[in-house]
């Protein structure tokens, strides 16, 4: 009995694993040292899944559920034991827990721009980056193509090639898709669904899936997104004139209602301005560029004033400079004649007056003689 009991202390009676790690893919069972004993207990719990590995050769693989590690139930097992004819020693192989439970909040992005071809700005350079979850479909296939005889294999080591079968799809949908980079934001959805359906194949290969896939941003680099405020700019500018007359309207208003505050005083001051100014702008339409209405003319100079005219011992007018232009050169009107307008203080000579003194260049002296 003494003997069986030092053998009993080598033999694995019950396997399991209970991970709270949420980052391992695959967990290898410790069996270096020690053997199944047949009849033991294999318990795989909900969202894993048992692979046998024995002498280098993946035997079995278990679903969620209790198993006893018996010839009736591991046909592989068996048959590479020995046990068809009723053996019932205990067996040395590998036991590797997998975890078939979505992994989310994967990241993925282009680490250099994407070049592609808009139908609006021709060649433009991309950028993208989202997220997506990932599960292991197949543990027997995951486990020979991916994971080999690792002891502990996490979603790190198979995010990074992930990650460049995402961005080599990613690529060639988007340089296929025709969608207009300001139309991109509006048909990420789509445009994620056809990169999820591109990767399903080589994903596939590897024993996992993609559940979900998500497009966060695509985005232009700074310099072209620059000039695309830019040009959003100018569209807003456009309609400046009319900003104008609001600026100026709220401005007289707030100085009405706060009519000894300074602040009030320099609002209305600044509104006036930026609202004549705007109203000086003129308006172009289908009947060419016309000044805006309300625009306020400039104020009348002094050669544009009607002026009355002493001809003949009579007050004759209102002439304007044209007029006058015309009476000087009849010989009617000159540099002595008697002129009067509005605002000024009684009748003076034309020659006095400086705006029509250029009407009467002066004369040269006489020759010597």
């Amino acid at each position: 009995m003494a003997i069986f009991d030092i053998l009993g202390g080598e033999f694995i009676e019950v396997i399991e694993w209970t991970d709270d790690t949420r980052d391992t893919m695959v967990w290898r069972y410790p069996t270096v040292g020690n053997a199944i004993k047949y009849g033991a207990k294999l318990t795989v719990r909900e969202g894993q899944s048992a692979v046998f590995v024995h002498e280098g050769q993946l035997a079995d693989t278990f679903g969620p559920g209790l198993y006893m590690l018996e010839t009736n139930n591991l046909p592989i097992l068996t048959r590479l034991q020995h046990w068809d004819h009723g053996f019932r020693s205990p067996f040395k192989s590998e036991v590797y827990f997998v975890s078939t439970t979505r992994f989310n909040d994967l990241k993925w992005g282009t680490r250099n721009p994407i070049m592609a071809r808009d139908p609006e700005f021709g060649p433009v350079r991309l950028r993208a980056f989202g997220t997506y979850s990932m599960r292991v479909t197949d543990p027997a296939r995951f486990m020979t193509e991916i994971v080999g005889t690792d002891g502990e294999f996490t979603r790190d080591e198979i995010a990074f090639q992930i990650r460049n079968v995402i961005v080599q799809e990613f690529s060639r949908v988007i340089a296929g898709s025709g969608i207009p980079v300001l139309d991109m934001a509006a048909n990420t959805g789509d445009l994620g669904k056809l990169v999820s359906q591109a990767i399903e194949p080589t994903i596939a290969a590897y024993g996992i899936s993609i559940p979900e896939f998500y497009i966060e941003n695509i985005s232009l680099p700074q310099e072209v997104e620059k000039m695309l405020d830019k040009r959003t700019s100018m569209g807003i500018l456009g309609d400046l004139d009319r900003f104008g007359q609001y600026a100026t309207s709220e401005a007289m208003v707030n100085a009405s209602q706060n009519p000894g505050g300074a602040g009030a005083g320099m609002g209305a001051a600044m509104g006036a301005a930026l609202g004549a100014g705007m109203a000086s702008r003129p308006v172009s339409g289908p009947w060419g560029s016309i000044p805006q209405a309300g625009a306020t003319p400039p104020p009348l100079t002094q050669a544009d004033a009607a002026w009355h005219v002493a001809l003949n011992g009579k007050a004759e007018g209102p002439f304007d400079r044209a007029g006058l232009e015309r009476l000087a050169s009849e010989g009617r009107f000159g540099a002595e004649t008697l002129v009067w307008t509005a605002g000024q203080d009684g009748w003076r000579k034309a020659g006095d007056i400086p705006d029509l003194a250029r009407l009467f260049p002066p004369m040269p002296p006489p020759l010597p003689g």
